[in-house]
């Protein structure tokens, strides 16, 4: 059995299992309601319920609410019948609000020579609440920051991913590589940056990655997957050798798997003598490949020449700067 909730004042509905957490339910439907820890303890969703019935399976959080009105913990209330709440919703990456954090890290994993990713996990009672595309910043001990993009769509939160490239001279990517032990306890602030998918629009997506680029390409992909968006995708990864194509087979895992996702291309600015595939810069594959670029959005994460270049070249192919969404990734040397 299913009810129906309906969100005051939007009028947005969605539907939740009568045994699944209204919470749940949003999230699972791309539905952007507030969050903090989904685990009842922050209250950072509460709510007002306006009409119908709900209950708790696991014990009214009474601390947490007002007995004097209507409030609700929508991750931790289940729905009994069709229900209308006054919640806010979260629209854009300016209304979720960074947070400093601790977080400790679960599992190291080298996906190649000068990749690795990491599996991080935040306290049991909170829970990392971030849009496709966002990145989180290290604060290191002297103060310092060191940003990475969040590889893991919105909806798979149970742990925070990033891909880390190994940098010549980088003291945290060094350290990351060679001393970094699981388990370690680091700080971060997050969800940071606008580089987000534009959800109301209906042109087609074609998405361009430089490098660890891909990872939060990764997260808009796997969160269109997620949130039944139709629109047609296409991926261009840009690397130097065969070798930086660090997870070749989830692509191609795409290609198979949903429709929506017609395309894969890699592309090799210096590939070895064994490779058949397109050679140059990724932005070049893209203008050959296209003749009417200016029909799609275009998302774009890497190395700040690869998004220059490829910037110009777009316009130049009549491509509008608002339909043109890019992270520039600089990589600190100290």
């Amino acid at each position: 059995m299913s009810f129906t909730i309906t969100l005051s004042p939007s009028g947005r509905q969605f539907q939740a299992e009568a045994d699944e957490t209204i919470l749940d339910a949003a999230i699972r439907q791309d539905i952007g309601l507030p969050y903090g820890c989904r685990n009842g303890f922050c209250g950072a969703c509460i709510a007002t319920l306006l009409d119908g019935e709900i209950e708790y399976p696991e014990g009214e959080p009474d601390k947490l609410l007002d007995a004097s009105d209507d409030t609700c913990l929508p991750c931790q209330a289940v729905p009994a019948s069709d229900i209308e709440l006054k919640a806010r919703e979260i629209k854009t990456p300016s209304e979720i609000e960074p947070r400093i954090m601790p977080i400790k890290v679960a599992k190291i994993e080298h996906l190649a020579d000068n990749i690795v990713r990491l599996y991080l996990k935040l306290p049991d009672e909170q829970r990392p609440q971030f849009l496709a595309g966002q990145y989180l910043d290290f604060i290191l001990e002297d103060g310092r920051r060191r940003s990475f993009s969040i590889a893991n769509a919105p909806h798979d939160d149970d742990f925070i991913e990033l891909h880390i490239r190994h940098v010549d001279g980088g003291i945290f990517t060094h350290w990351a590589f060679t001393q970094m032990k699981e388990k370690a306890i680091l700080r971060i602030e997050a969800p940071l940056g606008g580089f987000t998918l534009n959800e109301e629009s209906d042109r087609p997506m074609l998405f361009i990655a430089g490098g660890t680029g891909f990872a939060p390409v990764k997260s808009q992909i796997e969160h269109a997957f997620h949130a039944g968006i139709e629109r047609p995708m296409e991926l261009y990864w840009g690397v130097r050798a065969q070798s930086d194509l660090y997870l070749p087979d989830l692509p191609r895992q795409w290609e198979k798997e949903h429709g929506s996702f017609s395309r894969f291309v890699p592309v090799l600015s210096e590939p070895q003598q064994d490779w058949d595939g397109r050679k140059g810069w990724v932005h070049e594959a893209v203008l050959k490949d296209h003749d009417n670029l200016a029909s799609y959005d275009i998302y774009m994460a890497g190395p700040p020449p690869m998004i220059k270049a490829a910037r110009e070249a777009f316009r130049t192919a009549g491509v509008s700067d608002d339909q043109m969404y890019y992270d520039s990734f600089e990589y600190a040397e100290n």
